[in-house]
């Protein structure tokens, strides 16, 4: 494969596609609510009128407005249908052929979605620039988009330490939580002596309310596989592995076709684009474990070991899977890479903060009119999120609370909602960016039932390898119960925060050191809630 190859199969496919394109999202969420037999429908409606050769319906990704689906849109058009049944599918095809398309499209179907509302306007999208866009199965059409072209770029044209320094200068902080520096992460693995280095892809998305991460491989699973590749390139690395949850069925079958269809057309394995460079990428599934999140219990993990967190140092940097220099980035991190490339680290600089750049991908869900998935610039304001994109509380509510972070993460009161979203800021709150889970709450929600149900999840998800953790978060779980039961003192508020206090200062990994974040947040802004409990009874 070279260079002339690839652009010949990317002028093929742009001259295989239709002129009309019918994309039916079937990422999990649309499939859930039965998008495969909406595809079924339209595929036989567009057979029945005769209109092969000019239509074609095509299995996409996330169309992101996830709470409406299932959903479909019409290219060239730009029109989005939600909530679509086998049914209603059938008379988007009459729309399409019809001569009174327009009248029938803004007067009789009141399942057209509005593409100019905020949450669609608002959205920056450069992870999830080809979601929605592109069949995912199907190489040649992420090809089409400049798929590998940004690989081949790196391998004949920039240095390893080129590239390292590119993605230094283009200010890229991890997207797992911790927002370290990701130039940084991939220049210390790259000086570090030894032939066999390692780059792990983090898919151990764990967090209540998230699926960014899942949403991006079940929508385009080869961005990924190219800025790992790219990033073993810049590192001297020749492994990779995906470490993903078998919770993720579709994300993982539509990984192992990319790999496949990348072997197929030696984007992947030995010398790759005829270069001495050789790379091979294996999936690795968990088996849910939370604690697989943290990068040393998901390396013990893949190792065949039980996942528990090691102390670090040594970092993976140095000493990771098999004793050997590891990089260790998550599925958003990897997805930046080919625009970064693309564009030039200028030009990803140039979007965020001055400490936060470039995107970050949220997954929206809670008591909020608009849920989904949203990629938004660093610096946008949580208001504009979930105001604005979101449509604000669902029903007649009011919004009370905003959590981010998941278990790791904090509450977020209303009055805080005009806050910037980037690192600094959030972490100044009680809370952090976490991978991308923000969840609204009404005036409805007990925020110490909130606190509760998130200990209760560590509680659960702790490996116990640590006393403070495993007893930590069991005592604070049984105050937290005592509280919501009428039944505790002050004495033992006092007591739930050293108990906070203690877990977050000694636990061995971030899972313990994080579990009391949210009833810390809690505490701070609605410590009202808890004296009503405790005092009011």
């Amino acid at each position: 494969m070279d260079l002339k190859e690839l652009l010949e199969i990317a002028e093929q496919e742009q001259n295989r596609q239709k002129k009309i394109r019918i994309c039916c999202c079937t990422a999990a969420g649309c499939l859930s609510a039965n998008s495969k037999a909406v595809k079924n429908s339209l595929e036989t409606a567009v057979k029945k009128a005769g209109l092969e050769e000019n239509i074609e319906v095509s299995s996409v990704g996330c169309l992101k407005c996830c709470g409406k689906g299932p959903l479909v849109a019409v290219h060239p058009m730009d029109i989005l249908y939600e909530q679509v049944n086998p049914e209603t599918a059938k008379g988007i095809i009459k729309e399409i052929i019809s001569e009174k398309k327009q009248d029938i499209l803004t007067e009789k179907n009141p399942h057209k979605c509005n593409i100019n509302y905020p949450f669609f306007t608002n959205q920056f999208p450069i992870v999830l620039e080809n979601s929605g866009k592109i069949n995912p199965e199907r190489i040649e059409e992420y090809i089409a988009q400049g798929g590998y072209q940004q690989l081949y770029h790196v391998i004949h044209e920039m240095t390893p330490e080129e590239t390292i320094q590119e993605i230094t200068r283009s200010g890229l902080r991890g997207r797992g939580g911790g927002g370290y520096p990701t130039g940084l992460k991939w220049a210390t693995v790259a000086k570090m002596p030894g032939k066999t280095k390692y780059v792990i892809c983090n898919a151990d998305e764990g967090d209540p309310g998230a699926f960014m991460d899942r949403s991006v491989l079940e929508s385009d699973p080869h961005r990924v596989l190219e800025g790992m590749t790219i990033a073993a390139y810049a590192i001297g690395a020749n492994r990779g592995y995906i470490y993903i949850r078998a919770e993720y069925p579709l994300a993982i079958h539509r990984l192992q076709k990319a790999i496949q269809q990348g072997k197929k057309y030696s984007l992947m394995g030995s010398q790759i684009f005829d270069s001495p460079f050789d790379f091979k990428i294996d999936i690795r599934v968990g088996a849910g474990a939370f604690v697989c999140g943290e990068e040393t219990a998901l390396i013990a993990s893949i190792e065949g070991k039980r996942g528990n967190p090691r102390p670090r140092p040594p970092y993976p940097a140095e000493s990771g899977l098999w004793q050997s220099p590891t990089l260790i980035n998550n599925v958003e991190t990897f997805a930046n890479i080919v625009p970064i490339i693309r564009e030039g680290s200028n030009w990803f600089a140039s979007i965020g903060t001055e400490k936060s750049k470039g995107t970050k991908v949220f997954a929206l869900t809670g008591k909020v009119k608009n849920t989904g998935l949203i990629e938004v610039p660093m610096g946008t304001t949580i208001r504009q999120i979930v105001e604005e994109m979101g449509g604000g509380a669902s029903g007649d509510g009011v919004i009370k609370a905003v959590q981010t972070g998941g278990p790791s993460g904090g509450c977020i009161p209303a009055s805080a909602l005009d806050t910037s979203i980037d690192y600094e800021s959030l972490i100044h709150l009680g809370t952090m960016m976490g991978s991308g889970g923000m969840i609204v709450m009404d005036e409805n929600a007990n925020m110490v039932d909130v606190a509760q149900f998130y200990m209760e999840f560590c509680q659960e998800e702790s490996c116990g390898k640590c006393v403070p953790c495993r007893s930590g978060t069991f005592q604070m779980n049984l105050l937290l119960k005592k509280i919501l039961a009428r039944e505790a003192t002050m004495i033992e508020l006092d007591k739930l925060e050293d108990l906070c206090r203690m877990v977050k200062q000694t636990s061995l990994c971030g899972l313990g050191q994080s579990a009391p974040n949210p009833v810390l947040s809690t505490l701070r802004y609605f410590r009202d809630e808890y004296f009503a409990l405790i005092v009011k009874k």
